[in-house]
């Protein structure tokens, strides 16, 4: 069987670690339940040393988001275990890893046993927490489950990086074949080109079109490479320059939806977002109209958040969620439908979890099919700029040596 390293704490609040062998993750936890300790970390051996390595060697500057849901789950195992909130923030200040992670949960801790709640607390440290995460702790600390709240929103946490991830991970692939495909010709260009033009000089014929093309492409890489950078930095600088600035980004995030594949994918993760925030908002007790506006930060696209100040105005006429979201036009039909049906039932908030995971996958499987599209594709480019370059070449050294095909 694996071994799992555990962080656990004692019914006296001590935090043990150790090694426990077990056929998977849950009954390493079962283990540890039936040994009397609460489980507050389990990692299969190998892996979890490895990460905690390379944790404490870089030394992490900010808190991310990782950081955030690592300790609300800790914080969340703690409160449903019995101990009281202070209690649970001091055994996780002793757990976190990393020293700017121990401080922003000291000033919490300090803060809640100064009388303050804990929405309050979180609230005086902007930037780290976002609105989404503040409502929701203020909706769980005013219906008395906290911990279920936290739970909650751990659950979310874990979902919003696993879609996340999905796209970073399905990048690599086609972000390494561009590499090497400008690499590769790069190479070409700057070290066997001039190789040949020197020949081809000293031979005082005229050279076909292509060859000369290619010829001239390497001599600018070679002598003004600089001005590749400066206008890839230009085009970096007016970019995000376009991006900060809302109307540019908003038609921008308008033509992006446009985009076939793109498009559509676009689309279906704002949807899965959309639809994982406002019903686990309704589910904690947070009225629809105050989820929407929440909801409305959380989306990427500035173009379909928009649309959602339409679907507000006439949600507060009483013409409920599911037409408004329809006529707004971005939004999936499939996923519409499904949430009118989730008002007509009384299910809204269970329904929209359901769109969410509907949604997910449809984004893995968007995913999936653009990079089938895309590696052929990619692969067949570079097939035509190499096999472009070495025929213009061919043709060249045919035509210096006066040979018909």
């Amino acid at each position: 069987m694996p071994l799992y390293r555990y962080k656990a704490a004692g019914q006296d609040g001590e935090i043990l670690e150790g090694e426990v062998e077990a056929r998977d993750q849950s009954g390493a936890v079962e283990r540890l339940q039936a040994m009397g300790y609460i489980a507050l970390r389990v990692d299969e051996m190998g892996t979890a040393a490895v990460a905690g390595r390379w944790r404490g060697r870089l030394g992490s500057k900010r808190i991310s988001q990782d950081d955030v849901a690592v300790f609300t789950r800790s914080i969340a195992t703690l409160l449903r275990a019995g101990l009281p909130l202070d209690r649970a923030l001091e055994l996780s200040i002793n757990l976190a890893e990393n020293e700017h992670v121990a401080e922003l949960l000291t000033q919490i801790r300090n803060d809640v046993r100064g009388g303050a709640s804990l929405f309050a607390a979180l609230e005086s440290h902007p930037g780290v927490f976002s609105r989404f995460y503040l409502n929701m702790i203020r909706a769980g600390e005013a219906g008395g489950a906290l911990e279920v709240v936290l739970t909650r929103l751990t659950e979310f946490m874990a979902r919003s990086q696993e879609l996340k991830e999905t796209v970073k991970s399905a990048l690599i692939y086609p972000t390494i074949l561009v590499g090497v495909s400008v690499l590769s010709v790069v190479v070409l260009l700057i070290f066997v080109v001039p190789q040949f033009s020197q020949m081809f000089e000293e031979s005082g014929r005229a050279l076909p079109l292509p060859t000369q093309i290619v010829i001239s492409m390497g001599e600018f890489l070679q002598q003004d490479w600089w001005l590749i950078l400066l206008v890839a930095a230009s085009g970096y600088f007016l970019w995000n320059r376009q991006m900060s600035n809302p109307d540019s980004r908003y038609r921008w995030d308008q033509r992006f939806l446009g985009l076939p594949l793109i498009g559509d994918m676009i689309a279906k993760i704002e949807v899965a977002r959309f639809s994982r925030t406002l019903g686990t908002l309704l589910n904690n007790g947070v009225s629809l109209l105050t989820a929407l506006g929440i909801v409305k930060e959380t989306l990427g696209n500035s173009f379909m958040a928009d649309k959602l100040d339409d679907v507000t105005a006439q949600l507060r006429e009483g013409a409920g969620l599911g037409r408004p979201l329809l006529e707004a036009g971005v939004f999936p039909r499939m996923a519409v439908h499904m949430v009118m049906v989730g008002e007509e039932t009384g299910r809204l908030s269970e329904m929209l979890n359901q769109v969410a995971d509907v949604f997910d996958r449809e984004v893995s499987l968007a995913v999936k099919r653009m990079l089938g599209l895309m590696e052929p594709a990619l692969i067949l480019g570079l097939g035509l700029v190499i096999g472009g370059i070495i025929m213009s070449i061919l043709v060249a050294i045919l035509s210096v040596n006066e040979l018909a095909f």
